[in-house]
């Protein structure tokens, strides 16, 4: 019988995102096939304690309070546990990160798997980071020659500093409605639809909360206020990525923020999307640009937004290097449709974040004598 391979699967983390990482992960330690891997789940609580075993399952069962006051013998902390779990040959084979946002999928995780030499599923350090910063994402796709919105990108501290000028920025370059969205964070938190000076206001304020960088979007509609269609596609590989079938997200609110994509129950995702072939084969292929274009690795889903009108011009909105994997998610959804179920595509995805770590061994880091 072949040995399986130890696999840790890390939740939770100091972003905004930790709760929707605690369900991503639940289902995917209920997936996960136990006859190929041994699997061990490791937690991060919110204020940044390392967890595993018992400590790492009431983490994720949602017993947080407990979790406040748990002794340093009782956990497997960052500076005791966590350097002997990541050694090479001696704990785990391979990580799956299943973090969202800051700290999880920004590149600092993946910095430190790479100074442990430990495999792990997803976006390298550059990857990750450029993924999550949506200022330099999109810098890489003009570079790409790849078609996106008008945008402005403001730090904190000028619009702190100074209010009038940077909504005078927004308004000369842009017109209403805007989608105003912290430049690192993931899941549309803190991102909100803008349809005036004042709500622009108020926008800036609560992005504010989350990021330095705060980008401003020119929304995409057509006659009489129509919102944009939204579309996604899952995409999947390393060097040769493929791109899945593509869905339509119609949100039961004005637009698809974090309460529409996790807590509330609207309607349900387009899978297929009902466009023509020509379209459906321009979003794909848009896709994997982005994905090399970003220099991604393993998983990412890219969304898409398309004019409502007449014209029907398609625009790249952002990729997600770490997209959820609850069992309302899009990604496993959008590859299920293409014929790779839930189970298969968490292994095929470990299996990536192997073939990469291989690949990156290869690489010699000192002058050979």
């Amino acid at each position: 019988m072949a040995k399986k391979l130890r696999v840790g699967i890390l939740f939770g983390g100091r972003s905004g995102e930790h709760e929707v990482s605690l369900l991503s992960a639940a289902s995917v330690l209920r997936a996960i096939d136990r006859n190929k891997f041994e699997v061990t789940p490791i937690g991060i609580t919110k204020e940044g304690r390392w967890l595993a075993g018992d400590d790492a399952q009431k983490l994720l069962n949602g017993e947080a309070e407990k979790m406040r006051g748990a002794k340093a013998s009782g956990a497997k902390l960052l500076a005791e546990g966590l350097p002997a779990l990541l050694m090479p040959g001696k704990s785990l084979d391979v990580i799956f990160p299943v973090l969202h946002g800051t700290f999880g999928e920004d590149g600092t995780i993946q910095g430190l798997f790479e100074l442990a030499g430990v495999a792990y599923v997803g976006s390298g350090v550059l990857g990750s980071s450029a993924g999550m910063d949506k200022d330099l994402m999109k810098r890489l796709f003009i570079e790409a020659k790849l078609p996106i919105v008008k945008h402005v990108t403001l730090l904190r501290s000028d619009w702190e500093l100074s209010p009038r000028k940077a909504v005078a920025q927004v308004e000369r370059e842009l017109t209403y409605p805007v989608f105003v969205k912290p430049a690192n964070l993931g899941s549309s938190v803190g991102i909100s639809k803008a349809h005036d000076r004042q709500e622009l206001k108020t926008a800036l304020d609560l992005a504010a909360k989350y990021d330095r960088k705060l980008v401003v979007e020119q929304g995409v509609g057509g006659e009489q206020g129509a919102s944009a269609r939204e579309f996604e596609v899952g995409v999947l590989g390393n060097d040769a990525p493929e791109a899945s079938v593509v869905g339509e997200i119609v949100p039961g609110k004005e637009f698809y923020d974090y309460e529409a994509k996790y807590l509330s129950k609207g309607p349900k995702p387009v899978i297929p999307a009902s466009i023509t072939r020509a379209q459906s084969k321009e979003i794909r292929e848009m896709a994997v640009a982005a994905f090399k274009a970003c220099d991604l690795a393993g998983l990412s889903r890219v969304d898409f937004l398309m004019e409502p009108d007449g014209k029907q011009r398609i625009y790249l909105n952002e990729v997600n290097t770490m997209p959820g994997f609850t069992k309302i998610s899009m990604y496993p959804k959008l590859w299920a449709a293409t014929g790779l179920n839930y189970k298969k595509l968490i292994t095929r995805l470990i299996e990536l974040g192997l073939e990469r770590h291989a690949e990156r061994s290869r690489t010699v880091y000192s002058r050979e004598e």
